[in-house]
This record gives structure tokens, sequence and C-alpha cells, in this order.
């Protein structure tokens, strides 16, 4: 399959600290990826690096086989970065016009309406739009040039419910017409549910990369969730035989095991009032934090060595 994005050993340094430390990353063109670690991960270093926004110290990046700085690549890219602001004064309509003007095969005006539900909002000025609004055109603004890639730093970020399951709507929609879309997010199920590849970072570098599938697959311990009005000590609960973690969130309880039926038996026999209990096989959080988990424990030995 053809790569859209590739780093090779890239070393992005800011003095002594390395915010990139060696990043080998594939992107596969036609897809979506999801870009996902913990901050300081690296992630919008790596976002900042594909827009030529910064320049790595070592290693080679390609986009669709050009250097980032590569004046072909501006038609053929859109980002919608963390920070945006719109411009004073303009309407919503004047700046999605304005920004299609910059390309020379543009989506048309109405496509872009669609694509991001501003149609209500065509003639309010830019500033008086909600964040979750202002979000939205954005978003527009970076489809305004029909790109090939596009690359989105945590999309969702102020938008409300809806908002956000039409956005999802209109990515998968993006994603049938064949463009590549690589996002950051912090909002796992949501990059479990629309991404075709995931790629996990930390420290600078790529820890797992696969199908939302394949890197669930890889958990190896289940979970036994269950609620309680009862106050469990956690103390408690992480010495029961074959727990390996215990969590609380206000009156609901989750165990990760290996084995669960032993612990479920041991539970059940505790003499709590015990409701709703659930098993699960492994998810994306708990891979994530397997992954990266695994990660800090390697950089922790290195250190001590």
């Amino acid at each position: 399959m053809q790569q859209a994005v590739v780093f090779e050993n890239v070393v992005k340094a800011f003095g002594s600290f390395r915010a990139l430390d060696g990043l080998n990353l594939k992107v596969n063109a036609g897809e979506v990826t999801a870009l996902l670690g913990p901050n300081g991960a690296g992630k919008t270093t790596a976002v900042g690096l594909m827009l030529n926004m910064l320049r790595p110290s070592s290693g080679k990046i390609e986009i669709f086989g050009r250097e980032p700085k590569s004046k072909e690549l501006r038609e053929m890219t859109g980002a919608l970065l963390q920070e945006t602001k719109p411009a004073d004064g303009l309407r919503t309509g004047e700046i999605l016009q304005l920004f299609r003007s910059y390309y020379k095969n543009p989506l048309s005006y109405e496509r872009l309406l669609d694509l991001s539900g501003l149609h209500k909002e065509e003639k309010r000025k830019a500033t008086a739009l909600s964040g979750g609004q202002r979000r939205r055109l954005a978003f527009a603004q970076a489809l305004a040039g029909n790109p090939s890639l596009i690359i989105l730093d945590e999309p969702t970020v102020g938008m409300d419910v809806e908002s956000r399951f039409r956005f999802w709507e209109v990515i998968s929609a993006l994603a049938n017409d064949g463009k590549t879309i690589l996002l950051t997010t912090h909002y796992l199920e949501e990059a479990d549910a629309v991404s075709d590849q995931i790629c996990v970072m930390a420290e600078g570098k790529l820890v797992a990369s696969g199908t939302p599938q394949a890197l669930k697959a890889r958990v190896s311990s289940r979970t036994v969730s269950f609620r309680t009005s009862q106050e469990l000590d956690l103390n408690l609960l992480n010495g029961l035989p074959g727990v390996e973690r215990a969590e609380k969130s206000g009156n609901a309880y989750s165990l990760y095991a290996k084995e669960t039926d032993e612990l479920l038996r041991n539970i059940i026999s505790s003499g709590w009032e015990i409701r709703d209990v659930q098993v699960s096989s492994g998810s994306l959080e708990a891979a994530f934090r397997q992954l990266t988990d695994i990660q800090d424990q390697h950089s922790e030995n290195k250190e001590g060595a």
C-alpha cells in the first residue's frame, strides 16, 4: 500500500530536550490514521514537522514523496490545529470564500457549508460564533483547497455531542472519497470507531501501530467491572488473587486480571452489595495504557542502568 506520510528516524530537539527521539512512522494513503499518546509524547511536534512549521534536527520526512517544504504540498494538505482564531470583522461565508481563493481547485462553497454544517451561520460574524461553531469553521477552512491529506489536531475539542457525531460522519465520508486523514485525539473511543490504523507514541518514539482490533488483541488482561453503594478499599481490591490493577470512579469499580473466573467467585462470595457486573475483553484504552506504561518502564530502566 502507498504511504502518504513517512518519518525515518526523525529527531527534533529543543536544546537538550528531544521532543522526537528517532521517530519512525508510516501513514497509509487513503486511510484514517489516529496518532495517540500521552501529553508530551511528541504528537503536536510531529504535526508541526509535517506542516513545515518546524524543521527536523535529523532524519527524513516525506509526504506523498515530497519534502514538507515543497510548494506542491501546500495545495495537497489541509490542517485543523488546536489553536485557531477567526478573522475579525469577517462573516463566516466571507472567510470561506477568501480561503477558497487561495487554491487552484477548491471545494465548492456549498460543499464547504454542507461538510461543516454552517449554513445557518453563513451570514454571522465569525467572532460571534460559539466555540464549537468556530471549530467547524476552522475545519471548513482546512478543506477549502480540496486537500489529499487532511491533518486534524484534537479536532472535536469544544464541540457538543451532536456536533462531534456529525463531524465523524463527515470524516467517514471524506475517507470513502479516498482522502488521507491523520488525526490526534484524547477521545480513545472516537479513534477506535473511525480509524483504519492507530499509531501510539510515547516519549518521542513510536511504540506500536496497527488496526484498532490488532492493538486491542495485544492486551492480555480482561476487566471485571461492577457498582456498589459500599465504599471499598482499593488496597483490598488490589490484593485479590490475580488482580493487576484496581480503579474506582464514583460508585463504579474496575478490576484488571488475566484470569477472571476465580476473581468473579471471590467478588460474588465477598458479601458486598454489588450490581451491574460485567466482564469485558481488552479495550483500546487498556491497550494504550499498557503500551505507554511499557515505554515508561523501559525509559526508567535505561536511566537506572
